[in-house]
């Protein structure tokens, strides 16, 4: 049965006497193209909207439909930050996604106090936090980051699918399709691409699938 994010682990932040709890997701550590994208969001206390789930159990028009809702929302705070495709390369897309985490938070005014961040724990985070494996699933306030840094994320290659539309980002949001690596053999490297990435970095891509 699927699991039904809710908001236990905002409310046990603040019993404990913290205030501003805001959630953190990421979207694009594994793709072969473009910036990883994270989003930091603080829901009033018991927020309710329809639908609003971990970004990977919907559908693209649902994310889309959800997006808007919590952007246009005055009752949620909410930032999104990138790390570049530079920053990837340089730091390696670990340290990178925790760079763009970090980002987000400090984006938020005012700053949160305590931050429910998805995923294993993130080393030298500038603020209380917690660590949740699969928080998307579990944690409301992670699951509207999740939605945010998905869209963000989708929209900013298929803006760059318009200058290099041979690669098909559009459609494979830069993940290592067959197409996609059909097109890096065939076109070359684009400045978006990672090229600490092994199948962006080989001379000759395997083909086998």
């Amino acid at each position: 049965m699927r699991t039904v994010p809710d908001m236990h682990h905002e409310e046990v932040a603040r019993e404990q006497g913290y205030r501003n709890v805001c959630g953190i997701d990421e979207a694009g550590r594994g793709p072969l193209a473009g910036p990883v994208v994270a989003a930091a969001v603080v829901l009033p206390a018991g927020y309710e909207l329809e639908g609003l789930t971990d970004s990977k159990q919907l559908t693209a028009r649902m994310r889309e439909r959800l997006f808007e809702h919590l952007i246009h929302d005055p009752t949620v705070r909410r930032s999104i930050a990138q790390a570049t495709v530079e920053e990837i390369d340089s730091l390696n897309i670990l340290r990178a996604t925790h760079l763009a985490m970090s980002r987000a938070a400090r984006m938020l005014s005012p700053l949160p106090d305590f931050c429910l961040i998805d995923g294993l724990p993130v080393p030298g985070f500038p603020l209380p936090s917690l660590s949740l494996v699969k928080g998307d699933a579990h944690c409301l306030s992670i699951a509207a980051a999740s939605i945010l840094a998905k869209v963000t994320r989708d929209r900013i290659m298929l803006q760059l699918h318009t200058d290099f539309p041979q690669y098909g980002w559009a459609h494979n949001a830069g993940y290592g399709t067959k197409q996609h690596l059909l097109a890096i053999r065939n076109h070359g490297i684009t400045p978006y691409h990672r090229r600490s990435f092994a199948p962006v970095a080989q001379a000759t891509l395997p083909l086998e699938f």
